[in-house]
């Protein structure tokens, strides 16, 4: 079921302090500004407090109170994404998401990043295609300057939109369709489909980020008028939460914004569905390992009274593992994956299905086909059961509260309500309309859109191999000539003028710092030997756990690598009391989630959910945990997706890049080896394997359990330990060979990915350890300059100034166990060896002229000032929380790690960068097409050498 879209929706009457009331509407003392209407906190209603205002250029702004935690989430939504372009301009709501970053009037050129995180803050921003929103998070002594920069983007942008920002911009909108699209398996096959479901023209029948040609054609006066038409305050809505009232900030709001002059007025669009005549086959040949079969049906719109039950009936035949293609497709091993969804906007909504085949089944993407077809038969025939329905209204109801659990998630709900249906408390309507879909509704939609109707069908089939596609193409988009380049010049725009009371290009200045308090903190301990660490948070009726067994990949011997992940796989399906559809749905109607995963050196359980739902969800963790059935066929299913998944991830440059750089710094030792195993480490596991894993190294000494509930110690405390109270024993040390291979340095390993449009590199070595007020800790600050933000050297370079990739970056990583340094980038295949110039440059530079006084500066308050957003939601708190337990700690580590933020010195600064950045002692690879790649990296000076996995 698609619950993203309510996940964020609603209060319930769960144990929270639920919201709601009546609206009022009156209008506010300050001049140009009207109260629209007021929801205030009442325990009988469902919805999420605000006050919304409106003012007089038409900007709607809506003030949330959140005092939970110091903090304020400011979220700017403009109704404007790709679906508001024209046939040919393509990309240009996408483009000024990059755009709204560099700088406007009042904001010199990168500093819009780096204000923010000098205050501690993060931020980013989306398109898709319906909306554009640019966001924030920052202590609540900064809001007014976030206030600033949103209104100076809003108003005052166009003419720091130079044709150099534009260039450079264009290159890295580039470099983001290469990382993520053009250069990753399946990339492209989401706009092909696009261009089939939809008529030509359609505002869906283009991809958000657009076609290229479009955006090589247009120029920089298209893109501002484009700004001119959409960017208006009366086509956006400002959306400010956290701890602070409406009547302390509305003045700020005025000063900054009112004086912005309305743009166009911006016409409503309408729905706008499409059916087709007949079913439409077209297929691609990519760089893939598996074929992809994609059905999708168009159905309905967003919002409609159709949605809700397509949601249903979605989840019902591919949504999880009860459903019926989980049961024909993956169950049976025809395919390695199977699912089907309702994704659903503004203007249209498809029924979209896609199964991966198993090669070892023999089936074929027509018989994958046929499959999908029959279970839609097996459908009409099983209807709807009353199951099905309080497993969606289970889940509806735990998503919803966990989305709950950050100030950003109901400042983002209100802001996605109140652009798309012109009510904030939509949410009332959304959860109603879920709650009350019957078995008639899914079988009725079900007869209206899918039943006989007709699909676009897609194959994505590896190259070479067209012969696999499930049927020949009877479809081709149609193409235009566009022309060549725009004539559009700057005497077609009509340009907006604010005029201000006040000296815009006077920066704010912050507030006193907030003070940020650590959580209070209880630990105790087992008679079998388990930690206990925990802490109460009561903003939401949940509780979360996260548990750490010894024992993970370096428990595993060298031929096996891989088992501990598959063991952990194995545990989350059937256990001797219930089959894994059995637990899954048991699951699903507590609207709990167990995930279990293993690292390095443990096997960690995750698991949330509703605390009044805690004793029932213990149950099935105990089972899972200590009653596995360890079935032949489950082993055989997730030893069969795990080969698959691992070749597939083989066409990955990212991937290859990882694992080869692993094993240059690691070598043939276990640490050097692919944490999910090879296809010769996994098809040597066996079912004995894994059961002698878990018999040997699934014990509790050792183990750590890290809750955060609502609940008291004294209430929950009991309930974990007596779930745990019968587990008994200790698992074995793990002895790993750390010794560093011999390895040539400065020289090239190029791994071949043939035909790639970008290059990966890695660059870098062996180092420290992690610590947690030490070398490593003081490391990472020297770094923050070089490589650690938006704003490093190495990002406003390489992306910025070059135009060569989406992000570069650097860091010092590590555990217990190991660490290293690495600077890393995706590039554009063509700008791979000056790419790798610049990362050396850069390195240099920074390692024998150190940080500026600036630089340090910045790092000092942008590092000190992020504690306002550490511990908000429960989440964050385990990270804490088991970072504590990891590394023997005081909570006080926070404050002596801020101390040493304060205090360290530029010369020692200075030191650690010429200790750990001498590029002669680093190892340099590439992934990329070596063919073109290599005449071009012998240029530089270094030898190259070919590198195979």
């Amino acid at each position: 079921m698609k619950l993203t879209k309510i996940a964020l929706t609603l209060l319930l009457s769960t144990g929270l302090t639920a919201c709601g009331g009546e609206k009022s509407n009156s209008t506010h003392t300050i001049p140009g500004v009207t109260l629209v209407e007021s929801l205030q906190a009442n325990p009988d209603e469902i919805n999420i407090p605000y006050k919304k205002y409106k003012l007089d250029n038409g900007l709607t702004v809506i003030v949330h109170e959140d005092h939970s935690d110091p903090l304020v989430h400011v979220d700017v939504t403009y109704h404007v994404g790709s679906a508001r372009e024209e046939l040919g301009k393509s990309g240009f709501a996408h483009f000024f998401e990059h755009m709204m970053f560099q700088g406007s009037e009042n904001v010199a050129d990168e500093e819009h990043f780096k204000i923010i995180s000098e205050a501690g803050g993060t931020l980013n921003g989306t398109t898709n295609s319906d909306r554009t929103n640019y966001f924030e998070t920052v202590p609540v002594n900064q809001l007014e300057k976030m206030l600033w920069l949103e209104a100076d983007r809003m108003g005052f942008l166009l003419d720091a939109v130079t044709q150099e920002k534009f260039e450079v911009q264009r290159e890295t909108v580039k470099n983001e369709r290469g990382q993520r699209i053009d250069n990753r398996p399946y990339g492209r096959m989401s706009e092909r489909v696009s261009q089939a479901l939809y008529p030509d023209g359609h505002p869906y029948s283009w991809p958000v980020i657009g076609f290229m040609d479009d955006l090589n054609r247009v120029n920089v006066n298209d893109l501002k008028a484009f700004f001119l038409k959409w960017y208006g305050p009366n086509n956006a809505t400002l959306t400010i939460g956290g701890d602070i009232s409406a009547e302390e900030i509305l003045p700020l709001v005025t000063k900054y914004f009112a004086p912005i002059p309305a743009g166009p007025e911006v016409p409503d669009v309408k729905p706008m569905s499409v059916t087709l005549t007949q079913d439409r086959y077209i297929s691609m040949e990519d760089k893939v390992h598996l074929p992809l079969l994609s059905m999708n049906f168009p159905t309905t719109y967003a919002r409609s009274e159709d949605e809700a039950p397509l949601d249903v009936l979605a989840e019902i035949i591919g949504g999880g593992n009860n459903s019926l293609l989980y049961k024909n497709l993956v169950k049976t091993q025809f395919a390695v994956q199977a699912s089907m969804n309702h994704p659903c906007s503004e203007l249209a909504c498809s029924v979209s299905i896609y199964a991966l085949p198993n090669p070892a089944s023999g089936k074929t993407l027509a018989d994958l086909e046929k499959v999908v077809r029959n279970s839609f038969e097996e459908f009409e025939k099983r209807g709807v059961k009353q199951d099905d329905l309080d497993k969606i209204k289970a889940k509806i109801e735990s998503s919803s509260i966990f989305g709950l659990q950050s100030v950003a998630g109901k400042v983002s709900q209100l802001a996605a309500s109140e652009t798309f249906t012109g009510n904030p408390n939509y949410i009332k309507t959304d959860i109603a309309r879920y709650n009350a879909v019957t078995k008639e509704d899914v079988m009725r939609v079900f007869n209206q859109y899918i039943k006989g109707k007709f699909a676009v069908i897609m194959s994505v089939v590896p190259e070479g191999q067209s012969k696999l596609i499930a049927a020949a193409d009877n479809f081709t988009p149609k193409t235009h000539d566009f022309g060549g380049p725009s004539t559009t010049s700057a005497d077609d725009l009509v340009a907006r003028r604010a005029v201000d009371t006040f000296d815009r290009s006077v920066q704010p200045k912050a507030g006193v710092n907030p003070a940020v308090e650590v959580p209070t903190l209880w630990e105790t301990e087992t008679k079998n030997g388990i930690t206990l660490l925990g802490t109460q948070s009561t903003e939401t009726p949940t509780t979360a756990i996260f548990i750490k067994v010894p024992g993970g990949v370096y428990n595993e011997s060298i031929d096996k690598v891989g088992l501990s992940s598959l063991t952990a796989s194995l545990l989350g399906e059937s256990t001797e009391d219930h089959t894994t559809e059995e637990m899954s749905n048991a699951l699903e109607k507590l609207g709990s989630n167990i995930n279990i995963y293993a690292d390095k050196t443990h096997t960690n359980i995750y698991v949330s959910t509703l605390t009044k739902n805690l004793d029932a969800t213990l149950e099935l963790v105990k089972e899972k945990l200590f009653k596995p059935a360890f079935n032949k066929d489950d082993f055989e299913r997730n030893k069969q997706q795990t080969l698959q998944n691992i070749q597939h991830s083989m066409k990955d440059a990212g991937y290859l890049a990882s694992n080869a750089y692993n094993k240059l710094l690691y070598g043939s030792s276990i640490a050097g080896l692919a944490k999910s195993g090879s296809l010769e480490s996994i098809s040597a596991i066996k079912l004995d394997d894994v059961k002698a894993f878990y018999k040997t190294n699934f014990k509790p000494q050792g183990a750590e359990i890290i809750i955060v509930s609502d609940l008291a110690k004294a209430k929950v405390e009991p309930k974990v330990t007596a779930a745990f109270a019968n587990w008994e024993g200790k698992s074995p040390t793990f002895t790993v060979d750390f010794t560093e291979p011999k390895v040539e340095t400065n020289v090239i390993y190029l791994v071949d990915k043939p035909a790639a449009p970008q290059s990966e590199i890695r660059i870098g070595r062996r180092d420290m350890v992690e610590d947690i007020t030490g070398e490593f800790f003081k490391a990472n600050l020297m770094n923050f300059a070089l490589g650690g933000t938006f704003n490093s050297r190495i990002n406003l370079n390489l992306r910025e100034d070059k135009g060569y990739t989406y992000g570069a970056r650097s860091r010092f990583w590590g555990d217990k166990t190991s660490g290293g340094f690495t600077a890393s980038a995706a590039v554009r295949a063509d700008a791979t060896a000056a790419s790798i110039t610049e990362f050396t440059n850069e390195l240099m530079s920074y390692s024998e002229q150190g940080i500026t006084d600036d630089e340090l500066m910045f790092m000092r308050k942008a590092i000190n000032q992020k504690d306002a957003l550490k511990y908000e939601t429960p989440n964050a708190k385990l990270t804490f929380l088991a970072q504590i337990l990891d590394y023997d700690l005081s909570p006080s580590f926070v404050d002596d790690r801020n101390k040493i933020v304060s205090s360290i010195s530029k010369e020692e600064i200075n030191k650690l960068a010429k200790k750990h950045l001498n590029t002669k002692d680093m190892v340099y690879l590439v992934v990329g097409d070596a063919k073109t790649l290599r005449p071009e990296l012998e240029k530089l000076g270094m030898k190259v050498v070919d590198y195979k996995l």
